[in-house]
């Protein structure tokens, strides 16, 4: 993949990412007296070390999924923007995949689609439908960042293209099989999904892999770069969980700074690797 061509897929993106943020802002303002409702329905408590630790002192507040959804839409638009300017002309086969990640959090978006469920009594088949986008996005999103770091570490792929089409297809092999219950979702606007501790387990083993991926990266290619990096890493996961599964207000702010803390860890040192290239 050329400069040029991944520089139009990170405008595309960017595009996308601010027309979601646009749909989904008017659309959730509209309906904001329906969330109290939506709350009442949920069937438990979102899930996640953070939000299993606050709900022993917090009672979830039915706005807090509409500020996380917001949150995390915005810092894909921002982010997007602020990737592109900062690698316009700079190659990196890494931060396209980064990039990838940070998109996938405008998908959080459809989440929406429950409180409009309850407003327009709308069929559960649409619950489904936006449950497993919802899907796709969160693991394409963590999927990028582990490959992220596996290119790091020296993964020699000559076309990204192809890589680009596993995820796609790994993850909609995935999303695809997850049962889901179209009538109950949780405290943070999440329909119920089968198989959630498996797929926790998986998710944090690929987690962790990336991390030490990185820090494999600095010692194997001798740039110290990579340990920031992975730190920054270790913050998005940890920020990410903290942001998509809030339901109380002591999550999503603190959480979303933990996530743009080691988006600019990523950002800044992966940019310093690649300087003079």
């Amino acid at each position: 993949m050329t400069l040029s061509e991944r520089n139009t897929l990170f405008k595309g993106e960017i595009g996308i990412a601010f027309l979601v943020l646009i749909g989904v802002g008017i659309t959730a303002f509209s309906i904001m007296p329906v969330y109290p409702a939506v709350l009442a329905e949920m069937a438990r408590r979102s899930s996640g070390i953070f939000q299993a630790l606050g709900a022993y002192f917090l009672q979830p507040n039915p706005y807090v999924p509409f500020v996380s959804m917001i949150c995390a839409m915005l810092y894909a638009c921002v982010t997007m923007v602020i990737i592109y300017q900062y690698f316009e002309k700079t190659y990196s086969p890494e931060i396209f995949y980064i990039a990838l990640f940070v998109l996938s959090f405008a998908l959080e978006g459809s989440r929406i689609m429950v409180p409009l469920k309850l407003k327009y009594e709308l069929p559960s088949l649409y619950l489904i439908m936006a449950s497993r986008v919802l899907l796709f996005g969160r693991y394409v999103g963590i999927l990028s960042l582990f490959v992220a770091s596996v290119y790091a570490a020296g993964l020699e792929i000559q076309k990204q293209s192809i890589m680009i089409w596993i995820i796609i297809f790994s993850t909609l092999v995935i999303t695809r099989g997850i049962p889901i219950d179209g009538l109950s979702w949780d405290s943070s606007f999440c329909m119920i999904s089968g198989y959630p501790g498996m797929f926790r387990i998986l998710e944090g083993g690929i987690a962790l892999i990336t991390v030490v991926s990185f820090f494999i990266a600095a010692y194997s290619r001798g740039a110290k770069e990579y340990i920031f990096i992975g730190i920054g890493s270790l913050f998005v996961i940890m920020g990410r969980n903290m942001l998509l599964g809030a339901d109380t207000w002591i999550s999503p702010f603190p959480g979303l700074m933990i996530l743009c803390i080691g988006t600019w860890f990523i950002c800044t040192y992966l940019h310093r690797v690649y300087l003079w290239l």
